[in-house]
C-alpha cells in the first residue's frame, strides 16, 4: 500500500464542498469570527486612542473602581503579568491611575482618572458599530438566537472536567 503524501492531508478545519467553498469546523468558525470582530472593535476603539483588550480594562473599572491589578486579571480572564502590562500601557496614556491601598505600600489599586473616564462613550460607540457590522442581515430574532446559542458554548466550555 502507497504512503500518502502530505499535501493529500484535509485541512481538519474546514471541508471542501462540491462548490469550491469550504465548512468550517465550529472551533475555526468561531476563531475567525472572533478575529474579525475584535479586529472591527479595535478600529473604532483607535479613533479614541484606546487599544484591543483596554476597552473591557476601562469597562470594568467604571463599574467597580479601584480593584487590585491581580483582581483585574482574574475578571478578564488574563494572566496577571498581561494585566500588569496593559495597566502600565494605560497609565502612561493617562487612563488609569495607581495608588497604595495600604500604610506600607504593598497593596496596589488601579483607578481610572477622568481621561479614562471620558472614553467611557467611544468605547460604547464602537462597540456598538462592530455589533451592527457583525450582525448586517440577520434579524433581531437570529442575533438573539446567536448570543444565546455562544453563552451556550461558552458555559460548556468552562465546565471544569472532574478528576477520576
Amino acid at each position: 500500500m502507497a504512503k500518502k503524501d502530505k499535501g493529500d492531508k484535509k485541512n481538519k478545519s474546514s471541508k471542501k464542498k462540491e462548490d469550491g467553498t469550504r465548512t468550517l469546523s465550529v472551533a475555526a468558525a468561531l476563531t475567525q469570527a472572533s478575529r474579525a470582530m475584535r479586529t472591527q472593535l479595535s478600529r473604532g476603539l483607535a479613533d479614541c486612542g484606546l487599544y484591543a483588550g483596554q476597552d473591557t480594562v476601562v469597562q470594568l473599572l467604571a463599574e467597580e473602581d479601584g480593584l487590585t491589578p491581580g483582581a483585574l486579571a482574574q475578571k478578564l480572564g488574563v494572566k496577571a503579568p498581561t494585566m500588569t502590562r496593559t495597566i502600565g500601557r494605560m497609565e502612561a496614556q493617562g487612563f488609569v491611575e495607581r495608588r497604595n491601598a495600604d500604610a506600607d505600600g504593598r497593596l496596589t489599586m488601579v483607578y481610572l482618572t477622568p481621561e479614562g473616564r471620558a472614553r467611557l462613550d467611544a468605547i460604547v460607540t464602537a462597540t456598538e458599530e462592530a455589533e451592527a457590522a457583525a450582525t448586517k442581515g440577520l434579524s433581531g430574532k437570529e442575533v438573539k438566537q446567536l448570543v444565546k446559542l455562544l453563552g451556550a458554548v461558552e458555559e460548556s466550555l468552562n465546565v471544569q472536567p472532574t478528576k477520576s
